[in-house]
């Protein structure tokens, strides 16, 4: 198939898709310091290659989709350093080649393997904030405020040849509703993932089925689902899910340790089951519709491994 695939095409296929793991945490593992309210992004600025490194490390492990190092990547989070616009916008086309000449480094290295995706992350205004707000949505901006947010950053990734948006961890209906229509107004493929308060509902409490009705009506989002959310709240999720949406399923939780936002720390997983890892809970996932599986913070390129081993083979030839 050609490198340009896109994501409904496999999805229609029957295809079940790899995503990679946590970008965050496997570059602090190579020694980059993330205490900074640029994330990962900030790596963009001081060493772009350890982000390559990182993405061709989960094409290794068996993932066929790079999401790109812009979730933290804004005009208005650079601007903190001093950058333009301009400037910013070049580092958020600059994530996408780093992901493509992964991809391409590892094609070369493995001819016939893919299709390979390059999936443009789109993080919400929370993560512009900084403050955890990603997991409570309970900032507040007018549709347009959203949108003018939102449009630069979206657009440099078109340009830069995203194969398609990945608009995660979102907590709001709001901010899903501007990006929605910014998916529109660029007519680009996307899925959109979301932040939950719990089972049923996302974070700033709008039910999961309202979230569904709402991405259902758009051709252009090609799945649905969740990311960044603890491991017993994913197959519940997607069981939710299952009932409104009429799109694949994604998620990409957490490793199953447990986060504060507040103080940007981790701690151990409480009351989980022993096989609470993706690995684990591969097959229930994908029972539940799941399409896309992949990782999310604290996740490393060995959970992908594991996951990949366990995905149900699919060939859509």
């Amino acid at each position: 198939m050609p490198r340009n695939t896109t994501l409904s095409t496999l999805m229609d296929a029957g295809k079940d898709l790899v995503l990679d793991g946590a970008l965050a945490t496997e570059l602090e593992a190579h020694g980059c310091d993330l205490e900074d309210a640029l994330w990962s992004a900030k790596v963009l600025l001081e060493q772009p290659e350890l982000i390559k490194q990182v993405h061709r490390d989960y094409f290794d492990a068996g993932a066929s989709v790079a999401i790109t190092a812009s979730y933290q990547a804004t005009p208005q989070g650079f601007a903190r350093r001093g950058l333009s616009v301009e400037e910013s916008l070049e580092l958020v086309s600059l994530s996408v080649r780093l992901a493509n000449e992964a991809r391409q480094e590892y094609l070369a290295a493995n001819p016939g393997s893919g299709p390979l995706l390059v999936a443009g992350s789109v993080g919400p205004y929370g993560a512009y904030l900084a403050d955890g707000s990603e997991y409570r949505g309970d900032y507040t901006l007018s549709p347009a405020e959203f949108r003018d947010f939102h449009r630069p950053r979206i657009a440099a990734l078109v340009e830069a040849g995203a194969d398609f948006l990945a608009c995660e961890t979102l907590p709001s209906y709001a901010e899903a509703e501007a990006l929605l229509a910014l998916v529109a107004e660029f007519d680009v493929e996307s899925w959109f993932t979301f932040t939950l308060r719990d089972s049923a509902h996302i974070s700033d409490g709008t039910p999961l089925a309202d979230v569904a009705e709402l991405l259902s009506a758009e051709p252009r989002v090609a799945a649905v689902g969740v990311n960044c959310v603890p491991l017993d709240l994913v197959a519940p999720a997607l069981g939710n899910l299952r009932k409104s949406a009429n799109k694949p399923l994604v998620a990409y939780p957490n490793s199953g340790e447990t986060y504060d936002a507040v103080t940007k720390t981790w701690g151990p997983a409480e009351g989980l089951r022993g096989d609470a890892t993706l690995a684990g809970n591969t097959g229930e996932w994908l029972g539940l519709g799941a399409r896309l599986l992949g990782g999310c913070c604290r996740t490393n390129p060995k959970d992908i491994e594991a996951l990949s081993a366990n995905m149900t083979p699919s060939d859509p030839s």
